[in-house]
């Protein structure tokens, strides 16, 4: 008897790409085109001072498990040091967020969004690149930040000044 049922998804430690995302890099363990959409998970390396700025996602949840490191967590609710075995989840709803390695280690982070499409977003933003290869962040000109606040826009994510929080 042949088992219609679907198969394990398994990305082995050096599988799926890896983007160089705002001076941080993603790797792309399981996109939503493995799930039909219904989640991506992103594994995340934040080197000192590293991080996106404020921006909110009306449309899907994201999830954040500390694995190594800390980063500080900020939103309009407040601000939280994440540390090493911490897990935060940003919820439907748009609330702006950002997260920043304040400390001098690199944070390790994995991020889930349900459902997936933010994957898509650092497709269309990053720069591919080795799993431990690292990039400096762009200067962002004003041509620039117009450029990627409307790929943003195309994936449903809006962008905030960086001081936006404060």
């Amino acid at each position: 008897m042949k088992n219609t049922n679907p198969t394990p998804i398994i990305a082995g430690p050096h599988d799926g790409p890896s983007l160089s995302v705002v001076g941080d890099t993603y790797r792309i363990l399981v996109s939503g085109k493995q799930t039909s959409g219904a989640f991506a998970t992103i594994d995340m390396l934040v080197p000192p001072g590293g991080g996106p700025g404020p921006h909110a996602h009306p449309d899907f949840e994201e999830t954040f498990y500390v694995v190594d490191g800390e980063v500080e967590v900020k939103s309009e609710a407040g601000a939280y040091i994440a540390k090493k075995g911490a897990y935060v989840v940003i919820p439907k709803g748009g609330i702006v967020h950002c997260f920043k390695n304040k400390s001098d280690k690199m944070a390790h982070l994995l991020c889930t969004v349900i459902p997936a499409g933010l994957e898509d977003l650092f497709m269309d933003i990053g720069q591919p690149v080795k799993y431990d290869e690292f990039l400096p962040a762009p200067h962002l000109d004003p041509e620039s930040i117009g450029k990627l606040i409307s790929i943003a826009e195309k994936h449903g994510q809006k962008v905030f000044p960086p001081d936006y929080l404060g």
